[in-house]
């Protein structure tokens, strides 16, 4: 028979409220931890009540922790003040806490492939009440655990509590300057990366809020950072990376892949598509979207929520880029027709569930960075402007990408590649500088590969002809980068262009070729 413990276990529920929460032996050993690790922390004093300032209420907020395979893993009870009723000036002034890109992410990923290296993960429990608060804040006593005769009491905060608006800016000043003190450097172009250089070995840590990401040459060396940073803080030791944002990671001995399997079963299952037929292309090639149509509207709520969804889906999903760009365009009124575009995209995601980025180990030679940059004409119907397509690789591994509409009106092809090189080039520079601050080397020069020739003169040729002479000044920048060798720009055949699948619609053998030779693959 099963006991109380089994029965919680099996269910998949989150309570909303105290009362139903303490009908679960579970539930209320989840609130007891998180009272006594706030305790531990000397998170607040009790204190009579301030005259001149009310305090903010807490609540709890229960949620099940699952793994990738969606067993339960934890039942975790969080106490959060109710920071919305903050005003900025008096309870809180800065608020911003800097995270790690996850397109850094993947360039620590494959560089770790690359150098063939491990990558680890830790994670810092009740992260936000480490952080030190400057400003008196004042809260009422957690519901349920109010001290007998003295309700009437409340807490003023030495720490920082889940809700606050002022929280993860001060669990980061915390962290930051624990990493510093360590002996590691913040990475000036990502203030979410920290290196640090000891006995010839170099070690690479990715901070997104209390995730850490750790990577480096040597494996005493992680091993001791690991043991350093428990004795700062309550961490948990997640071993080698796994599973990261919601991100699939799987390390072996050919090399690192990435992937959001379980995300798209989500996405899928949300949309009441898990067993659609699969289509082999996300977007068919003649496709004509318009913002006003005669079709019928849909629930424009329900329709934003699956194109966000499908928007953290990219992060690891090149293939999707345009097409889901695409359907963003229409989300002020969308209609049936746009509707049926999205479940296009869902069908070929029901067939190509288990695709993500894979990144080859030990490549021979030094990882260089090369991009692929393209452009369409015109190819929205409504405005007339163009699409950019940039993709980057290290060595082989593909580390960044984007499609983008671009903001002005191109009225030649040259033009629109133009545009779309000259922001190529900005990120092949933010690249080619964050590189070389981890590796601690000299930037490279990056080569930029461009399918249209008179876009590539243009680049070379400091003269303003009739053609380009109304082009922003802006996006002449690529002109300086090339000219003082930052980077160097090539021809490539329309054939061997990989980042037309950025850009619009493509042939489904076509599709398929350059989707396997960016490197998704099952």
């Amino acid at each position: 028979s099963a006991g109380p413990q089994d029965l919680c276990m099996l269910s998949a529920e989150e309570p909303s409220n105290l009362v139903e929460a303490r009908k679960e032996a579970c539930w209320c050993r989840a609130m007891d931890e998180e009272i006594n690790s706030i305790v531990e922390s000397e998170t607040w004093i009790m204190v009579d009540p301030p005259k001149d300032q009310k305090p903010i209420g807490l609540k709890w907020v229960y949620k099940i922790k699952k793994d990738p395979s969606g067993a339960i893993v934890k039942h975790k009870a969080r106490l959060v003040a109710k920071g919305y009723v903050q005003r900025q000036g008096i309870d809180y002034e800065e608020v911003y806490a800097p995270v790690a890109r996850l397109e850094t992410v993947r360039l620590l990923v494959a560089l770790a492939a690359q150098e063939e290296w491990q990558v680890h993960h830790m994670d810092v429990k009740s992260a936000f009440l480490n952080g030190e608060l400057c400003e008196d804040v004042y809260v009422i006593q957690p519901p349920g655990y109010e001290k007998e005769g003295q309700e009437h009491r409340v807490l003023k905060l030495k720490k920082a509590l889940y809700g606050l608006k002022q929280a993860p800016r001060a669990w980061n000043i915390k962290l930051d300057e624990s990493l510093l003190s360590l002996g590691f450097a913040r990475c000036p172009l990502e203030h979410g990366v920290y290196v640090k250089c000891s006995r010839g070995a170099r070690l690479i840590v990715g901070v997104y809020v209390d995730d850490l990401i750790i990577t480096g040459s040597s494996r005493d060396e992680i091993a001791k950072f690991k043991d350093q940073m428990m004795e700062l803080f309550k961490m948990s030791d997640l071993g080698l990376l796994s599973y990261y944002l919601g991100i699939e990671v799987a390390q072996t001995t050919e090399g690192i892949t990435i992937c959001q399997a379980s995300y798209a079963e989500k996405i899928l299952d949300k949309a009441g598509m898990s067993e659609c037929n699969p289509s082999q292309v996300p977007m068919e090639p003649k496709i004509k979207l318009r913002k006003s149509t005669k079709d019928q509207k849909v629930d424009s709520t329900y329709f934003r929520s699956l194109v966000g969804s499908l928007r953290y889906l990219v992060n690891t999903r090149p293939d999707l880029a345009f097409s889901v760009g695409m359907v963003s365009r229409f989300m002020e009124e969308p209609t049936v027709h746009h509707m049926n575009a999205i479940r296009q995209i869902l069908r070929y995601l029901r067939g190509t569930i288990n695709y993500g980025c894979h990144y080859r180990k030990g490549v021979e030679g030094e990882p260089r960075l090369l991009g692929y940059s393209d452009s369409d004409l015109a190819g929205d119907i409504e405005d007339r402007k163009s699409t950019s397509g940039t993709v980057f690789f290290l060595g082989s591994n593909l580390v960044t990408w984007a499609s983008q509409k671009q903001k002005v009106i191109a009225i030649s092809s040259c033009e629109a590649e133009y545009i779309a090189a000259a922001t190529a080039a900005c990120q092949a520079i933010w690249l080619s500088r964050l590189l070389a601050g981890l590796q601690e080397k000299e930037e490279q020069v990056v080569k930029l590969k461009v399918d249209n020739k008179s876009a590539i003169s243009l680049c070379k040729n400091p003269v303003l002809h009739d053609r380009s002479k109304h082009i922003d000044i802006r996006y002449h920048f690529i002109r300086d980068c090339v000219e003082t060798g930052k980077i160097t720009v090539e021809h490539v055949s329309t054939g061997d262009q990989l980042a037309d699948l950025l850009t619009k619609p493509l042939p489904r053998v076509k599709f398929i070729e350059l989707r396997e030779r960016i490197g998704i693959r099952s």
